[in-house]
């Protein structure tokens, strides 16, 4: 697994603040103990000793090490008892001055041992479900809800069509490595589940751990000229991720401006991914004569013989849902 690496970074900072707070409080209501119940202060100074005790009995050696420790251990316990008579005495749970993880099998550190706790897991999932671009689409769009129904009024060789479809791209998302090279060219007007399908793939590849950016083409090429001529509007994303993300999803291919400029950025990340062998998916309303009239050679050539085509038939599924009520 890779996380995108800013994500990494904020999360990884996130849990060692989390893991101090939770210690700074602990620490708070022990002095709080120690204010109202000096005797609990008396007991945790001495209990505070017990690893540098049995250390001088190890130290020391002789037969009756083992005797030496087990009588620090077992003074121990009569503290331990003691400290917790006087906290319920005092109205304290016994464990009100223990540490508080929100995580207690990683203690917010966010590995257990060497492997990378659950915890830490799910908030990488959930800051690549952000960085990924997609924001709250991510949460509604899944392979789960795709549903096939909408296809099966259409031509039957259509919906079968629709099945490989799915099939074959959920199949590529669950099976995502890091050396996986596959790129996909969803065609097919709007409506047709194209997004639908894209935003899954996203989803499934982020959930396995690999750093996803999913963008409009308008939204990619505006990072280009931002960059490129300024104008006080800055780039949403780091222009680097557009070659280095493990997947790159590119929304509504054709919608955006086409210039010189526009078509040499596109042609470079297309080209820098296909070199680098990294993984795209592009989707456009576009048809392939549209394609080859809109763009250079160089990027059609690239697109018709480096992507798997999907070309996507049928009903628009938002108007068959607007007539279904």
């Amino acid at each position: 697994m890779s996380y995108n690496k800013e994500d990494y970074v904020r999360i990884k900072t996130e849990f060692s603040q989390k893991y101090i707070r939770a210690r700074e409080r602990a620490q708070a209501r022990r002095n709080e103990l120690h204010a109202k119940i000096p005797e609990v202060w008396e007991i945790d100074r001495l209990l505070s000793k017990t690893g540098m005790e049995i250390m001088e009995a190890i130290t020391k050696g002789g037969v009756d090490t083992e005797s030496r420790i087990a009588a620090i251990r077992k003074r121990n316990e009569a503290l331990q008892a003691k400290r917790g008579e006087l906290l319920r005495a005092g109205g304290y749970p016994e464990t009100y001055s223990d540490v508080q993880y929100e995580c207690r099998r990683c203690g917010d550190t966010g590995y257990v041992d060497t492997v990378m706790c659950e915890c830490m897991k799910r908030a990488l999932v959930l800051a690549g479900y952000e960085s990924s671009g997609l924001g709250g689409l991510i949460r509604t769009q899944s392979f789960d809800n795709f549903s096939l129904e909408y296809y099966r009024s259409s031509d039957p060789r259509e919906y079968e069509a629709m099945q490989r479809y799915v099939t074959w791209l959920q199949q590529f998302a669950e099976r995502f490595e890091k050396d996986t090279y596959q790129n996909w060219l969803l065609v097919g007007a709007t409506g047709l589940g194209k997004t639908h399908l894209s935003t899954a793939v996203a989803k499934t590849v982020i959930e396995r751990g690999f750093d996803v950016l999913y963008v409009t083409a308008v939204g990619m090429l505006g990072d280009f000229e931002a960059k490129r001529f300024g104008n006080g509007v800055e780039a949403k994303h780091d222009l680097s991720r557009y070659a280095e993300a493990e997947l790159l999803i590119i929304d509504d291919l054709g919608t955006e401006m086409t210039n010189q400029f526009t078509l040499s950025c596109l042609y470079d990340v297309i080209n820098q991914r296909i070199n680098q062998r990294r993984c795209t998916v592009i989707n456009t309303n576009l048809s392939y004569k549209e394609l080859e009239a809109r763009y250079s050679e160089r990027i059609t050539s690239r697109l018709l013989g480096e992507y798997r085509p999907l070309i996507f038939k049928g009903t628009d599924v938002r108007r068959q849902k607007i007539k279904k009520g």
